[in-house]
């Protein structure tokens, strides 16, 4: 059996079982063992597993994805959200659709200390779905527009899955942290886009116009400065070069648990469950790691990035097409499989053929590009079925709204989604001004 043969199997039989509804670790962990085992034996197999997880969890960098998920558990139950919500619902609520921006905007500030798309979209449902269906909006537009919303929590800096990507590919977090903050303001600025536009072609989602619209309170400007107080103390921290990524993800934890002990809405069993819930998150994704390392190792044996990296020089194609085959591949994955799963099965596949071809930049600027946009599309397998995480936890907080409606909801922010990974594979500068504007300066 070739060795493309034998991968080729490997991926269908991982697919095999996730559709026998085995959980994605496991899958990618039987069918690399299987292939592992075929090609090298039982002894070579069990050397390796003696030493593998040991080799890939005694990486201190590893220490950053717990550190930022717990920094994401203490804003999620100390209240940060409401008085994100409050704040931006006082800036645009007077607008046509001014409720439902406003959920976009509160979605886009609390995933720049959340990190994660699925808590980012439960909190400010928790907070904005009641205001929204009390002015009402419509079940379509309030889910629709939460669960898109949702995808910030990942596109905004930081990000967990940038964060994996970046220890794949043995890049900057800071740099691409950097990289994702432009191209984050950009889809929360298509998305209040798409809203605007929305509410006016599809009459009877919103109210033509809030006779009671949100007033604007000092009260809710003095509450944004707990999220300001984390934000600043992290980024301005890490970039400063005052301490590392991870020193920042232990410095943001510290701050986001003071922030909440300031908001005096943390109490003890919420501050235990935020700990749980991290140490549940992390033992998912740590186990998705050893999946992935055993899969990707056997997948190298079969050489399947050499052959990858001759079969698409042979073909004489622009790189550029190449980059969309990849994406197109990406989009589909998402639609069967989560977001981290995807980057950590795909990556050590596909970065090495990436990084062969010449797209006019040097390396590092292309593994920025790259991850960057890879960040964009797999945001895309949170909304659209049968995954589509975001949706499922949005509707099943918002009673008597069908899933259907909800879905519906989301169909307008994905093109949206698709302009702007367009623009970014078009214009890489999106991604990159502000990596090169940090490290040079203003001239």
């Amino acid at each position: 059996m070739s060795g493309i043969t034998l991968a080729v199997l490997s991926i269908v039989v991982m697919f095999l079982f996730m559709a026998l509804r085995t959980p994605i670790a496991i899958a990618m962990f039987l069918a690399g063992s299987v292939a592992y085992i075929v090609q090298t034996g039982w002894a070579p197999y069990a050397s390796f597993m003696n030493s593998m997880a040991f080799a890939r969890f005694a990486s201190y960098d590893l220490s950053v994805i717990p550190l930022f998920i717990l920094m994401g558990q203490f804003a999620t139950q100390g209240g940060i959200s409401k008085s994100l919500f409050a704040f931006t619902a006082a800036v645009v609520g007077r607008l046509r659709g001014g409720l439902a921006m406003a959920a976009v905007m509160a979605s886009a500030a609390f995933g720049a200390i959340c990190g994660s798309s699925i808590a980012t979209a439960a909190t400010i449902t928790g907070v904005a779905l009641p205001e929204m269906k009390r002015h009402g909006y419509s079940g379509r537009l309030a889910t629709g527009t939460l669960a898109t919303a949702g995808t910030l929590g990942i596109l905004i800096p930081p990000s967990v899955p940038l964060v994996i990507y970046a220890i794949l590919t043995e890049q900057n977090i800071a740099k691409l942290f950097l990289a994702a903050t432009i191209p984050g303001i950009l889809a929360m600025v298509g998305y209040m886009i798409v809203i605007a536009v929305y509410v006016r072609l599809v009459p009877g989602h919103a109210p033509e116009v809030d006779p009671n619209p949100p007033a604007f309170e000092w009260s809710s400007l003095i509450g944004l400065l707990p999220i300001a107080f984390v934000f600043l103390l992290v980024f301005g921290g890490i970039y400063g070069g005052y301490f590392s990524p991870t020193e920042g993800a232990g410095v943001g934890a510290g701050a986001a648990l003071l922030a909440a002990l300031v908001k005096r809405e943390l109490t003890w069993k919420k501050f235990i469950s935020c700990f749980y819930a991290t140490a549940e998150a992390s033992a998912m994704i740590f186990l998705i790691f050893i999946g992935a390392d055993v899969l990707n190792s056997a997948l190298a044996l079969t050489q399947i990035q050499t052959h990858l990296v001759q079969l698409v020089n042979s073909w004489n194609v622009s790189p550029i097409w190449v980059m969309v085959g990849i994406i197109v591949l990406h989009l589909l994955l998402g639609c069967v499989t989560e977001e981290l799963s995807i980057i950590l099965l795909t990556i050590p596949i596909f970065f090495p053929l990436v990084m062969s071809l010449d797209f006019g930049m040097a390396k590092e600027p292309l593994a920025l590009w790259f991850g960057i946009l890879i960040l964009m599309v797999v945001s895309f397998g949170m909304l659209v079925p049968p995954m589509g995480l975001n949706v499922y936890v949005v509707n099943g907080m918002a009673r008597g709204v069908p899933l259907g409606e909800t879905f519906r909801g989301v169909l307008p922010f994905l093109v949206s989604d698709f302009i702007r990974i367009g623009l970014l594979l078009a214009f890489p500068g999106i991604a990159l001004w502000l990596v090169q504007f940090m490290a040079t300066g203003p001239k």
